[in-house]
């Protein structure tokens, strides 16, 4: 009845490798949500990928010793030995993507492109960063979706991060004006109306006459961004329709058609 005490062992093994990994993991969020706020996202990203490489590696260890104690397993562990390239190769291959999106993980955590709270834009989606995992890092949108970005993707994709240096985010909103539009005067206007506070360019023009304003204001936070855009094209385009640069009705729409430069 060896393999009986085997599996014994085998089990005890994994229920003490799970109840370490479990008190582990409890007091390293116990240590976090002590830290809060004092601690800055560079860490915190840190934090949250080593916590889960330790916690793994306790199970993936508690894992081996559980199989090391059924003697009847060594039979088959001799035949994989013998063969062991060829199982090389279908694990290596069967893993590629996990192990890829792990180690991608892993260089999150050091280099630090994106960290917690940032707002970054990847593969066409724009949100603040809530999560970085060992395979996957979690982007939540203004709409308050979660999207799921594989680790791999976000290294080897360009990703725009507006608040690696600075904790604020610029704010920017396009105008179209009509090609009968006095384009220097809705310039004057527009600054006149952000007192100084936005800067306004002209930024393209289509061979119809539009011209593409872009107004930049005042930084904000992440997750005021979206309402300070809103707020502020609301301003220029009432700004813009009480100074007669503007119809009342389809009023900053895109043109359709081949753009040119301004310049």
């Amino acid at each position: 009845m060896d393999w009986v005490d085997g599996a014994i062992a085998a089990a005890v093994a994994l229920l003490v490798a799970g109840i370490v990994a479990f008190v582990t993991r409890r007091m390293l969020d116990h240590a976090g949500a002590l830290a809060g706020d004092r601690v800055d996202p560079v860490l915190q990203t840190r934090f949250l990928v080593i916590r889960r490489l330790i916690v793994a590696s306790i199970l993936v260890f508690g894992g081996f010793i559980a199989i090391s104690q059924i003697n009847a397993l060594d039979q088959v562990a001799t035949s994989l030995l013998a063969s062991s390239a060829i199982v090389a190769a279908v694990v290596g291959f069967a893993s590629r993507q996990v192990l890829g999106n792990a180690i991608a993980g892993v260089q999150l955590a050091v280099a630090q492109p994106v960290r917690v709270g940032d707002a970054i834009t990847v593969a066409d989606q724009t949100g603040v960063v809530e999560d970085v995992r060992l395979t996957s890092t979690y982007i939540r949108t203004a709409a308050n979706a979660r999207i799921i970005v594989p680790n791999e993707q976000m290294i080897g994709s360009v990703v725009r991060n507006d608040t690696i240096v600075s904790p604020e985010v610029g704010t920017e909103v396009v105008l179209w004006l009509p090609p009968e539009a006095d384009v220097e005067r809705a310039i004057a206007v527009l600054r006149e109306e952000t007192a100084g506070h936005a800067s306004v360019r002209v930024a393209d023009m289509v061979l119809e006459g539009a011209v593409k304003l872009v107004v930049s204001g005042p930084a904000t936070v992440p997750a005021q961004r979206l309402t300070a855009e809103g707020e502020l094209r609301a301003r220029c385009l009432h700004r813009l329709r009480a100074a007669r640069l503007l119809p009342e009705t389809g009023a900053g729409a895109e043109p359709s058609g081949p753009k040119q430069s301004a310049g």
